[in-house]
């Protein structure tokens, strides 16, 4: 081996130019380049995307999980209003944080205990300085790696590539042997990411390349109406083999136990406390205390609801009651 540069007219920076992925273009920067030019001449405005502010952002993309994004963004801003700061959330009665997540049809009230948490974390652990790495974010309460790597990534230009489901349905079509392969596990598909990722932009490339599997690349792709930038380089707009993995679809919300849920903790928000029939005539019309929907269908709601550590149930003179964790 020597130490002499290789007699060519490429560039020396592997990870700027001629670094090999699966099926993709040796020379990756007009790949690159297409998607970050695609996303910043276009995209959905959405507010979260308009800050660098790491509890915004976290707020963000704890609301959003497996929520519409336009569901989001007013539930968004009227939490920011009431607590714009972590050292507000932390110092919020964690009822009412509750109760606003319940009044907004968020889902999973547990989420809200969670980012209050969180908050209290940050203040008293950290100095009310977020933490900034994926590996640090993620010992703040109900932080994952996912939302760890995102907040990193938006907050701070200091993720890795974030890899959801958009994300995956996007590399699995453009790249010939990700595709071909049968059920690529979730390690392939981010070493893919983290490979095709320009080093130290985490923040705009994985914007872009969420856009690109939310507007584009969706299910049904939308490959011209869209303009994707991937186009030439993509194997199924090549082939017109879009298959994709599979994503499972979303409960619906409408009559789901996540519906009634929330429907208890926003009465009981309300309420100092209320006797278990009250409380079920409440929360659904066709409550019978013998019937399906009955006083054993309320109780499963709520030893959920007491295991998420947001209610608590007691027996007063031979009547059942209920009432939000203060």
């Amino acid at each position: 081996m020597t130490d002499e540069p290789a007699d060519t007219d490429e560039p020396a920076d592997a990870d700027e130019a001629d670094r090999r992925l699966p099926a993709a273009p040796t020379d990756l920067g007009p790949v690159r380049d297409a998607l970050v030019a695609w996303y910043e001449d276009d995209h959905r405005d959405y507010p979260w995307r308009r800050t660098e502010d790491p509890y915004a952002i976290l707020v963000s993309e704890v609301m959003s999980q497996q929520t519409q994004l336009d569901r989001v963004v007013p539930a968004w801003e009227a939490f920011l209003d009431r607590w714009p700061t972590a050292a507000e959330l932390a110092a919020a009665d964690r009822a009412d944080v509750v109760a606003f997540w319940s009044s907004h049809s968020l889902g999973y009230n547990n989420r809200a205990k969670y980012l209050h948490e969180a908050a209290n974390q940050v203040e008293t652990e950290y100095g009310g300085e977020f933490p900034r790495t994926p590996e640090e974010l993620q010992e703040l309460m109900g932080v994952g790696p996912y939302t760890a790597n995102a907040v990193a990534s938006f907050a701070f230009n200091e993720g890795d590539a974030v890899v959801d489901t958009n994300v995956k349905r996007v590399l699995h079509r453009a790249f010939a042997e990700i595709h071909n392969t049968d059920e690529p596990s979730d390690e392939t598909f981010a070493e893919l990411a983290n490979a095709l990722m320009p080093p130290g932009k985490s923040r705009v490339w994985n914007n872009a390349i969420m856009e690109l599997g939310g507007v584009a690349c969706g299910k049904t792709p939308r490959c011209d109406e869209a303009s994707c930038p991937w186009r030439e380089w993509c194997h199924a707009y090549e082939t017109g083999d879009f298959t994709a993995p599979d994503v499972p679809a979303q409960p619906s919300f409408e009559g789901s136990r996540r519906q009634f849920r929330g429907r208890v903790v926003r009465i009981l928000g309300d309420n100092e406390e209320v006797p278990l029939d009250n409380l079920g005539h409440r929360v659904r019309v066709d409550y019978a205390p013998d019937g399906d929907h009955g006083r054993e269908w309320l109780r499963g709601l709520l030893s959920d609801l007491q295991d998420d550590g947001l209610v608590d149930v007691d027996e007063r003179d031979g009547e059942t009651v209920a009432r939000l964790r203060r």
